[in-house]
């Protein structure tokens, strides 16, 4: 059994697309629209088969992303090795967006950082 896909609200769906594409590769349909509900969704595709959903609906709730609540807390990428997270992860602080830890080892033995994009979601790059 594998997850198909991981799904996520967002307020601005193009700019989300834009940043997983730019950073990590991403491959986007053309995206959906559903004219009577104002639904909207972009599925982003990434090497090894993971797929993410980017969806916005007229109704959503836009609630503060504290780091410690319930529900799912990251996405992580395995970008290949130490050099590449620590490269990705300059390019990103470069880029404007907040690296919140790392690039470090953990105390499981991960090596990893963790960035937030453009709507505060954590993004975690590891090996």
């Amino acid at each position: 059994m594998t997850i198909e896909h991981a799904a996520m609200y967002v307020n601005d769906p193009e700019s989300e697309r834009e940043f997983f594409k730019k950073y990590f590769g991403a491959v986007s349909n053309d995206g959906y629209h559903n004219t009577k509900t104002g639904f909207r969704s972009y599925f982003l595709s990434f090497s090894g088969g993971s797929r993410l959903e980017l969806m916005k609906a007229p109704d959503m709730d836009d609630a503060e992303k504290s780091e410690k609540r319930t529900g799912f807390a990251h996405i992580a990428f395995s970008v290949g090795g130490r050099e590449a997270v620590d490269s990705l992860t300059a390019r990103l602080r470069e880029d404007g967006y907040r690296v919140v830890s790392g690039p470090r080892t953990t105390g499981d033995g991960y090596y990893e950082s963790c960035v937030l994009d453009g709507e505060g979601n954590r993004i975690e790059i590891t090996v």
